[in-house]
């Protein structure tokens, strides 16, 4: 099967249509000639039945005198053979002719466009031909007079049989050599005007083609993004709004490209931190562990069960950073569902605080909440939002110095019930809140601005409650702020002060 392409299709439609075109053209101009030469024949033989009506006694009272009908009918279309010559009564019915045996067709002519004729109607009037059942040709006619009264009428077809037969021969030949060419200069001209046609037409669409071919996201030196064509209000023209939606498809992948570049590049700097993090603790744990091995029997118990202590101590960092990869990775690749709930912020708050108070009092930090009376519920998954407030409140914890003060604040807005957690700290460096929550720094590093797994951990927590948490600006250290929707029909009242 031949498959043709667009523009191909489209010329060859265009093509067709021209053909079409001509053709039309050349009918409408064979009619109008035909139509001229036929009012040409009928002007030029005015008069001629109304000479043959007063030729001879054609008709008395008693009727057709047919010899001399047949003597003069004779007379006329031997020196004419393109006329035929009939005599009619007034009503139309055929009286005399001087047709062949078997050739007359009809004995009745209309006499409608006689009538038309004789009233002198615009030329060229067709009328009935005797000799055919069907065709109209033109004619002259005259009244034949009878002892002054009307008896009939000289009704003569000016193209007669033998002058269409005679015609149809001579223009054989001659239709087909105009034919040839006829389709020959159609055929030339198509030719050309389809060239012209496929250019204009495909000219888009080789632009189109150009604009994809250059478009590669992965080159070394990638093009610059393609803008979409503009589009005019009610554009409908294909080829406009297929570069439109080229331009916006090309857009989203050369940003969609960014963002998985900018992705990987923080993927490999997430390995990178990990490593680094795994390896301290890792290195710590091993050498004390070979110290303990090999320096058993010299060592005193005090000095074991310090070094001990110590291994147990780097243990723990690396089963708390492995748990946290392990719930960040549940969290990145959909394997958390939340599970709804309404409940009380504020008593999850002082649960929180519970299980962070013996931190806090270990570095003499202060832990305060503000919540104001009639604060509605929230609708959320009560687990995930604990750890968000556990992780927010001990990255704070270790970022704040000792006698320092950390703040968690409630407050209902319309639907919503904000919270806002704050810390005496030094603070994040305003070049690095960009990205913090999406690359992590060396997560064992003790800079002010190092928030760690935690940070993202909170951070994907609220993008599946379709929630964002922003770091505000303020007088001293963080203040980080995130939103949960309020319960419909719970509302519990608290007094600040947990």
């Amino acid at each position: 099967m031949i498959r043709l392409t667009l523009s191909q299709r489209l010329s060859a439609v265009f093509f067709g249509l021209l053909l079409v075109c001509c053709g039309a053209l050349a009918w409408i101009q064979m009619r109008s000639t035909r139509m001229h030469e036929l009012e040409t024949v009928q002007r030029l033989s005015q008069g001629l039945a109304d000479h043959i009506a007063r030729s001879g006694e054609l008709m008395d009272t008693r009727g057709m005198r047919d010899g001399n009908v047949r003597a003069l009918f004779g007379k006329l279309m031997a020196v004419n053979p393109s006329v035929e010559v009939y005599l009619l009564d007034d009503q139309g019915r055929i009286l005399g002719h001087d047709a062949p045996d078997g050739h007359l067709k009809r004995n009745r002519v209309d006499l409608a466009p006689v009538q038309a004729l004789l009233r002198g109607e615009p030329l060229p009037i067709l009328g009935d031909d005797p000799r055919s059942a069907t065709a109209r040709k033109v004619f002259n006619a005259a009244p034949l007079w009878v002892q002054g009264r009307q008896g009939g009428y000289i009704y003569v077809v000016l193209l007669g049989e033998q002058r269409e037969a005679l015609a149809a021969n001579i223009a054989a030949s001659a239709s087909l050599r105009t034919a040839l060419w006829s389709l020959a200069i159609v055929a030339v001209i198509g030719l050309l005007a389809g060239a012209i046609a496929f250019r204009w037409v495909t000219h888009p669409l080789r632009r189109l083609t150009r604009r994809i071919q250059s478009f590669d996201v992965d080159a070394d030196n990638p093009p610059l993004p393609i803008p979409p064509t503009p589009l005019r209000p009610g554009e409908r023209d294909e080829l406009t709004i297929l570069q439109h939606s080229f331009g916006q498809m090309a857009q989203r992948i050369d940003e969609q490209w960014q963002q998985l570049r900018q992705q990987d590049l923080q993927r490999r700097e997430l390995v990178a931190n990990i490593s680094h993090d795994l390896r301290t603790p890792l290195s710590s744990l091993h050498g004390y562990l070979e110290t303990l091995s090999l320096k058993d029997a010299s060592l005193g118990t005090d000095e074991r069960q310090r070094y001990l202590s110590i291994a147990l101590s780097q243990s723990r960092k690396v089963g708390q950073l492995a748990q946290a990869l392990f719930e960040l990775a549940r969290l990145e690749h959909g394997g958390v569902v939340l599970e709804l709930q309404a409940f009380s912020l504020p008593d999850l708050v002082q649960d929180v605080f519970q299980k962070l108070e013996l931190s806090a009092q270990a570095r003499r930090q202060t832990l305060t909440a503000d919540i104001p009376p009639g604060l509605p519920a929230v609708e959320a998954d009560l687990g995930l939002i604990e750890r968000v407030l556990t992780n927010l409140l001990d990255n704070a914890i270790r970022h704040t110095p000792e006698d320092g003060h950390i703040s968690v604040t409630l407050r209902a807005a319309g639907d919503e019930v904000q919270v806002s957690v704050l810390d005496s700290g030094p603070g994040i460096a305003p070049e690095r809140r960009a990205n913090l929550f999406i690359t992590p720094p060396a997560l064992g590093s003790q800079r002010a601005d190092s928030g760690g797994l935690g940070l993202l951990i909170v951070h994907r927590i609220l993008q599946l409650h379709h929630r964002q948490i922003q770091l505000l600006d303020s007088r001293e250290g963080a203040r980080f702020v995130f939103s949960l929707a309020a319960a419909a029909g719970h509302h519990r009242g608290h007094q600040s002060g947990v």
